[in-house]
């Protein structure tokens, strides 16, 4: 749980992370004929569906809509799924880990706590390619940004420190549960319910809205609408508060990694 402790492990294997990202990256697309432009085209026709659906069929608009038309609520959806597409990935990614590549464990001597930074690190770069093509269009449909965009880094940094601590335990706990992978999947369908990307949270009832309020992946959701769509800072106060909590967890996270890593290689 010593944070100097942490960053002073992690902190060496910074490159071999980044090399690990880059070949996770390229691995997916590998063979494609377009190769990593899928994934700029990929969420292009989500956001165009989006539209196409909810903004010219159904002719849904969203509250607070920032005036970009029938694209207002294509973007306010879209705003929210960017960070928990970052957040399922993770999640269901996170249990086969370790599992996957039985030979650092077994037979190489390797750093696999560096393995949750490579999930995250993978899934952060879909996540601002999403982000990109969302200011994108967000730009041709109003013809302006505002300069809040530019806090987005701050605003998805405790969203960031939970993946961590969450892709430590997840990753260390697949290894002796193998059905944690599958009940990933259902557990990543109740926090997209669970948190107010399809709807407001305005439209939540009391007691539901309470339960809402401690959500982190709601709280990152609402703020980034916000910095983004409304042109307003995000809630102060909330980041910090959030950024402990969310910074303690990533700690247990990775100490429960370590504690447990001793084990791996007698279990697969």
């Amino acid at each position: 749980m010593n944070p100097l402790l942490f960053f002073r492990r992690l902190w060496p294997v910074r490159g071999l992370a980044l090399k690990m990202i880059r070949r996770d990256i390229e691995t997916r697309y590998r063979g494609s004929f377009l190769g990593v432009l899928w994934a700029f085209l990929n969420p292009l026709v989500m956001l165009l569906l989006y539209t196409l659906v909810f903004g010219v069929i159904m002719k849904a608009r969203w509250p607070g809509d920032p005036g970009a038309g029938i694209t207002g609520i294509a973007v306010s959806l879209f705003c929210g799924l960017i960070p928990y597409n970052v957040f399922a990935e993770c999640a269901t990614r996170g249990p086969g880990l370790v599992v996957a590549v039985p030979n650092y464990v077994k037979r190489v001597v390797f750093p696999l706590e560096v393995l949750p930074l490579v999930l995250v690190g993978s899934a952060l770069f879909h996540g601002l390619v999403s982000f990109a093509v969302l200011l994108g269009v967000v730009l041709f449909a109003t013809g302006s940004l505002a300069w809040t965009v530019l806090l987005v880094p701050a605003v998805v940094f405790p969203m960031l420190l939970l993946l961590l601590g969450l892709t430590f335990v997840l990753s260390s706990l697949g290894v002796f549960l193998r059905d944690l992978g599958q009940g990933m999947g259902l557990v990543t369908q109740v926090v997209l319910f669970g948190t107010p990307i399809l709807y407001p949270r305005q439209a939540l009832p009391g007691p539901l809205g309470a339960l809402v309020a401690v959500n982190p992946l709601a709280w990152t959701v609402e703020n980034v609408r916000k910095v983004v769509l409304q042109g307003k800072a995000p809630d102060w106060p909330g980041l910090l508060v959030w950024s402990a909590v969310t910074g303690l967890l990533m700690l247990a996270g990775y100490a429960w990694f370590m504690k447990t890593k001793r084990a791996f290689a007698d279990v697969i």
